[in-house]
């Protein structure tokens, strides 16, 4: 995405599946250590049957689940880990009996730009600033997001702020709460060409879109409950100058990054998580990133980053959603769209302790 200071309030401005062989091409040794062979990831589906069962099971019995949730995922990429602290809680470190990282499942489909012949139309075509109002606020009956008809949205001029001055989505906007208000201004040019070339987005599409899985690794920061993954400091993103988790892959390079690299742009990203809602435990999530960014928490928008912008962020305090119960289990899933050159930031943090969820996979 195009360079932008992300500190200010005033934004202003104007598949097919891959081949199987897609994982064994020679890409760089730490890039390639993130990736998922095809071969494992049958078997990570029935392990992660196993450890749904378990979350679900003993959602009420907090921790503890967790743990048994890493002895049932260890010897096979394991998805939950402990840290060097983990298991105990200490002086130095009060949340030391939390895992040290969260090992998540991405989707990623990749396309190619706009601006070649057979490309996708939606990518390397637009520009502008945050859109609201894209997507309708409920995913479909296979968990998918679905446009809401409004192909322009509604910009996003200046940011809501809710009272501890975190950026959040303008319907979350509660004055009663302490939140600023921003400011948004009607559009009427497009940031999707149709329904039919969104239906890509987030399915694989023969000759359209390839896809391969990759994973997220959020470590957790030392002396507090928050994981974070981060493109700007996690390797190997940090040498590749961004989220270009897709090097050397599937449709291949496509153009420069800001750091001169040769980098796959133009690809989207899908994650699907589970976790334990506690109600009164502060929960958030936050993304921060360019470009578009959906998520939907209990099957409901719970962030709207949409359109094709620089890096932007916005948070979501869960015990704001009036939809979820205190001790149940709900699916938080993610939903990217990396669209133009030349940026591409991808970066979570939450105090949520989440597991992953195969819905992305196999569609």
């Amino acid at each position: 995405m195009l360079n932008a200071d992300p500190s200010g309030d005033t934004l202003g401005g104007a598949g097919r599946r891959h081949p199987r062989r897609a994982t064994r091409l020679e890409v760089r040794e730490t890039t390639m250590r993130n990736h998922v062979p095809c071969s494992v990831r049958r078997r990570r589906r029935l392990l992660r049957a196993g450890l749904a069962a378990l979350v679900f099971g003993l959602a009420g019995a907090g921790l503890p689940s967790l743990a048994m949730a890493q002895a049932l995922s260890s010897g096979a990429g394991g998805v939950v880990n402990e840290g060097p602290s983990g298991g105990g809680g200490s002086s130095s470190d009060p949340f030391g009996h939390l895992p040290g990282t969260m090992v998540l499942d991405a989707v990623i489909r990749d396309v190619r730009p706009g601006t070649t012949s057979g490309g996708h139309p939606d990518f390397e075509t637009f520009l502008g600033e945050v859109r609201l109002g894209l997507l309708r606020d409920t995913l479909d009956e296979n968990g998918k997001p679905v446009l809401s008809g409004n192909f322009a949205g509604t910009q996003l001029n200046s940011v809501f702020r809710d009272s501890s001055g975190r950026a959040i989505m303008p319907a979350m906007y509660d004055p009663a709460r302490g939140d600023t208000a921003g400011s948004l201004q009607v559009r009427t040019d497009r940031r999707v060409t149709s329904f039919d070339s969104f239906r890509s987005w987030y399915n694989d599409v023969e000759g359209v879109n390839q896809s391969t899985v990759i994973q997220l690794t959020l470590k957790r920061v030392p002396g507090t409950s928050r994981f974070v993954f981060d493109s700007a400091v996690d390797e190997p993103y940090r040498s590749l100058g961004g989220f270009f988790a897709i090097n050397g892959q599937l449709w291949g390079d496509s153009a420069r990054n800001r750091a001169g690299l040769m980098s796959n742009f133009f690809f989207t990203t899908e994650v699907s998580t589970i976790f334990t809602y506690k109600r009164g435990q502060g929960l958030v999530f936050t993304f921060t990133g360019d470009d578009d960014v959906w998520v939907f928490i209990g099957g409901r928008l719970a962030i709207d980053l949409g359109g094709v912008h620089p890096r932007r962020e916005q948070s979501v305090e869960l015990d704001r959603l009036s939809w979820l119960e205190d001790g149940k289990t709900y699916k938080l899933q993610v939903f990217h769209a990396e669209r133009h050159t030349t940026e591409s930031n991808f970066r979570i943090e939450t105090n949520l302790l989440l597991a992953p969820s195969d819905d992305a996979l196999f569609d």
